[in-house]
């Protein structure tokens, strides 16, 4: 046999590595398979969202599924908007801190986001975010101005105890020598909740949910979802909704009256979701996510909680630059100052209508 021959034989035995390919997904089984089966999935990644945003907000989705031969390598659920405020624009999760791509390999990666862009095109959207909580696409645009608060829980409540810091068990006393009461459950204090969330958004200057929303969450994640509330007498003064996935317990919405603060309700709201993931034998709770030594990331931070940097990348279209929906944007002072100033009443029906388009 010739070299060449010979040579020629050799490139016909190598394996054939077969193509990622990306299609919309439409088996809910095989999609919650690989997620459940993937170390890096979040809550957010099962196909339950899905239907549940869009019984909520209206919003369409687009499930998006990678293969390589008749093996799932990767999924990206894509969230569309289109609206007033924002434009047109796809986020993977809209409203959560978690989403974007998951992929066993760079190459399923890539599919995915390029089958991302195509449908970014179709849609005539200006761009699209992808929330991570590492850094996936080093050649897109990103910001960094978001961490995840997160503490290792203690094996006992007795060792969390004692661990935490002599100010917040001080507070932890108070609030229970003034006679709060702890209440955990689902639908039945869904109406509590829901009125503490949207008075203390009102007061931040913040449109609320509507109160579907979490309705949907309760009945859709009923094996996953907790609220916990604080109450004085009949009335409740602080409340939070709990969601787990894994090892990990996460509040992603958790609110207190300030006129009650003086009581330091909201720091036994804390102490007893932290109980709460103890006694269910969590590894992990997550504070939610925080701007960088503001406020709220200074009061997580006091529980021992430790920041995981998020990052949030962008493929932009011709012209378009990074979104800011913050907060501080000069764009949205006014309408903050004025939210402030409305009745809580009012809020529950216009702020439903305006949030649905700020993810």
């Amino acid at each position: 046999m010739s070299i060449s021959s010979a040579g020629s034989q050799l490139c016909l035995e190598l394996p054939r590595i077969a193509p990622v390919v990306v299609s919309r997904a439409e088996s809910e089984r095989e999609w919650d398979d690989f997620v459940t089966s993937h170390p890096a999935a979040s809550a957010y990644h099962t196909w339950r969202w899905r239907g549940l945003l869009e019984r909520a907000f209206g919003l369409r989705s687009v499930y998006l599924i990678a293969h390589r031969d008749r093996e799932v390598v990767g999924v990206l659920p894509l969230v569309l908007f289109r609206g007033p405020l924002f434009g047109r624009f796809a986020v993977s999760m809209p409203f959560l801190n978690y989403g974007g791509v998951l992929a066993n390999s760079d190459a399923a990666a890539g599919a995915l986001l390029a089958s991302a862009i195509d449908v970014a095109r179709d849609e005539r959207a200006g761009y699209v975010e992808l929330r991570h909580s590492t850094r996936c696409f080093t050649h897109l645009p990103v910001r960094t101005h978001k961490v995840a608060m997160v503490l290792r829980l203690q094996q006992t409540c007795d060792d969390q105890w004692r661990v935490l810091d002599r100010k917040l068990r001080n507070q932890v006393r108070k609030a229970e020598k003034a006679d709060l009461r702890v209440r955990v459950g689902g639908l039945e204090l869904l109406d509590a909740f829901y009125d503490v969330l949207s008075r203390n958004m009102r007061d931040l200057g913040s449109p609320v949910h509507s109160r579907r929303f979490f309705e949907e969450i309760v009945r859709t994640f009923p094996e996953c979802t907790r609220i916990v509330s604080v109450w004085l007498d009949s009335t409740p003064v602080a409340a939070s909704f709990v969601f787990w996935h894994a090892d990990r317990l996460e509040v992603p919405w958790a609110s207190s009256l300030k006129t009650h603060n003086h009581l330091c309700a909201n720091v036994l709201l804390y102490w007893e979701m932290l109980k709460f993931g103890i006694e269910r034998h969590f590894a992990e709770f997550d504070f939610g996510r925080s701007t960088p030594l503001e406020g709220t990331y200074k009061f997580k931070e006091q529980w021992g909680a430790e920041p995981r940097q998020l990052y949030w990348e962008y493929w932009l279209s011709d012209g378009a630059q990074i979104p800011d929906r913050s907060p501080k944007n000069p764009k949205f002072s006014a309408m903050i100052s004025l939210w402030r100033h409305l009745p809580v009443a009012i809020t529950r029906v216009i702020g439903p209508l305006l949030v649905r388009n700020i993810p």
